[in-house]
């Protein structure tokens, strides 16, 4: 031994601080299940029942239409096709968001009415066991012109809501202050009305992904919200009007909206927050050759985020389900026996054509996870074809064990 310890205790000295820091700002994975998608309803077409009727008009368009070709080999899809009926029987909806922004069509004197009724029909599923796993509100942005509309809009919604856990999301975000000044008004909501509150950030604006100084605004948000963030939504249309480009060439493939995802994602990678994909508004309806082209559309786009790693996008009409799950489904199950080989081979330190890395391992197991949650995969072809059962999937994946905010 050459260096006198000393040297070693600087080291450690000077580094300790950082250490801490970081463990703050970065905690890891969220534990816990990320849904599929959000399914935005405006708040005046909120009823009991929603999730159930969604379902059933998916399964019914199904039923009329029949899947086309999504580009799956056929083998694939038979085995996707019974689990996408029986999810879409169970449990069609994963995460619901009651919208009184862009969405809501009401007049202005009737959304305190409007809010309240959609607030007690969630509250009517919750009671029946009805509802998604998770719900939440979006409301009018912190503008000026607004401001007032948007928070009296989540106090009355939470007021009769009746839910332990809810999520708000902030749209049309601009600049880091509006985060800053948002969290003591989710502070009071949370102490009005018992419910515990999540925070959502839309990236809708140029301005919450570049600021005037240069600088990525989506990291400063991040971390300026805190664990109450879970997640930054992009918004396709919003955003691709801000940028100029034309009405028939926006889309959430655009190169222009990936450049935002991207950043997205690093401004969220480690921090527990999830980026998530926007929405298509090319809707499956019609004639069955449009619902077909619809259909394609909207898998299309689910698999290329899906590709990119973005487990999560929005859903606007119940039709959409079909395909989010097939397409979902599809890429799951298509990309288990893989996974489950090397997580396999990992695990028993089998020599094979691929090292992998404990960083790759734990990306590995989340994919599978991923899959477990949202139903593509079961328990037991999991363990069968990796020898690993839950508890140690999340030990691979890193998501146990991690001090936070319960995720809903």
């Amino acid at each position: 031994m050459t260096l006198d310890e000393q040297v070693y205790a600087e080291l450690d000295r000077r580094l300790a601080p950082v250490d801490t820091a970081r463990a703050a700002a970065y905690p890891g994975e969220r534990p816990g299940r990320q849904p599929v998608h959000t399914c935005y309803v405006p708040a005046d077409a909120v009823v009991p029942g929603l999730a159930a009727s969604w379902g059933a008009a998916a399964l019914a368009a199904l039923d009329e239409h029949g899947l086309p070709d999504l580009g799956h080999p056929a083998a694939l899809l038979d085995e996707v096709l019974p689990r996408v009926r029986a999810k879409l029987a169970a449990e069609p909806v994963e995460d619901l968001r009651v919208d009184a922004e862009d969405g809501y069509r009401g007049r202005p004197d009737d959304e305190d009415d409007d809010v309240l009724r959609a607030a007690g029909a969630v509250a009517a599923d919750l009671a029946a066991g009805a509802a998604p796993p998770s719900v939440g509100i979006r409301a009018k942005s912190l503008e000026g012109a607004t401001r007032r509309r948007g928070v009296r809009s989540l106090d009355l919604f939470l007021s009769a809501v009746g839910a332990p856990r809810a999520t708000v999301v902030l749209p049309k975000v601009t600049d880091v202050e509006q985060v800053r000044a948002f969290l003591p008004v989710l502070d009071a909501l949370e102490d009005a009305h018992g419910v515990a509150l999540d925070l959502e950030l839309q990236v809708e604006t140029p301005q919450a992904v570049l600021g005037a100084d240069g600088a990525v605004t989506l990291a400063r948000m991040v971390h300026a919200a805190g664990p109450r963030l879970t997640g930054l939504h992009h918004g396709t249309y919003d955003y691709s009007a801000a940028l100029g480009i034309a009405a028939a060439h926006q889309s959430s493939d655009h190169p222009a909206l990936d450049l935002a995802k991207q950043l997205m994602q690093v401004a969220v990678a480690g921090t527990g927050a999830r980026a998530v994909d926007g929405s298509t508004n090319r809707l499956p309806v019609g004639s069955r050759d449009q619902v077909h082209a619809g259909w394609r559309v909207h898998a299309g786009l689910v698999r290329r985020a899906l590709e990119r790693g973005l487990y999560q996008g929005w859903d606007l009409h119940p039709a959409q389900l079909v395909t989010r799950y097939a397409a979902t489904y599809a890429f799951f199950r298509g990309a288990l026996p893989a996974a489950a080989a090397r997580l396999a081979a990992y695990v028993e330190r089998v020599d094979g054509g691929v090292l992998d890395e404990p960083a790759t391992a734990r990306a590995l197991a989340g994919v599978v996870l991923r899959g477990l949650d949202c139903g593509a995969v079961d328990d037991a072809e999991v363990a069968a074809m990796t020898g690993l059962d839950r508890p140690a999937l999340d030990g691979l994946a890193g998501r146990s064990g991690a001090a936070r905010r319960a995720s809903a």
